[in-house]
């Protein structure tokens, strides 16, 4: 799971920013990445196409990852539902 995002975010990253992406480590906060609101949603479109869910639709509560972690994290909780 951890690989399909970093792969997806470095691809968007790639088209809308033009340049390398940044190196993603668990604790590189999201807001600091340089990938604004549009970009994430882009990112969390490609991912539900790639996995075949988006976990912010299924959670029962907002949430809002901080870290790129956390962000992972989210993802393989509702990857075994």
């Amino acid at each position: 799971m951890e690989d399909a995002i970093r792969e997806i975010f470095n691809g968007v990253w790639k088209e809308r920013k033009g340049t390398k992406p940044p190196v993603l480590e668990a604790d590189s906060l999201l807001l600091e990445t340089g990938l604004d609101s549009l970009d994430f949603a882009i990112v969390v479109a490609r991912l539900e196409e790639r996995v075949g869910f988006d976990p912010f639709s299924i959670a029962d509560d907002a949430y809002y990852p901080q870290t790129f972690g956390d962000f992972v994290a989210f993802y393989k909780k509702y990857s075994s539902m």
